[in-house]
């Protein structure tokens, strides 16, 4: 199985990025796929998540409202689309998945069996 995450960049306060995470090695449209993010001398932090239905779709209260995670199971694709950016949103964005996952679960980084690189973004002016 491999993640393959990309579309990080530099970008100005209150721009958009849209982040992709492509899968390989396993059928997307059965795992429960997550974005963390982690900054330098921090945990990985839960970003959001999506089980395979599309339905549920967690986030993070500091993400909430600006950030929207949707998948296209056929092109074996997650996406994490990210307004209104701040500084705050700087750091290395990895997505994970695993395929026996509860809803529970899916905040925890330990939960997930399955992680591609980072991909970093970067929100400054």
């Amino acid at each position: 199985v491999q993640l393959q995450a990309s579309g990080g960049g530099l970008v100005q306060p209150g721009g958009s990025l849209r982040l992709s995470c492509a899968a390989s090695g396993v059928t997307v449209g059965r795992v429960a796929v997550a974005w963390f993010r982690q900054t330098p001398g921090k945990e990985r932090a839960f970003v959001a998540a999506i089980n395979w239905s599309r339905s549920s779709t967690p986030y993070a209260d500091s993400v909430k409202g600006r950030f929207t995670i949707s998948r296209d199971n056929t092109k074996s694709t997650v996406y994490l689309q990210m307004d209104s950016l701040g500084p705050e949103d700087t750091a290395l964005y990895y997505c994970a998945a695993d395929s026996s996952i509860i809803l529970s679960e899916f905040r925890s980084q330990a939960a997930y069996s399955y992680w591609g690189q980072g991909t970093l973004v970067t929100v400054s002016s």
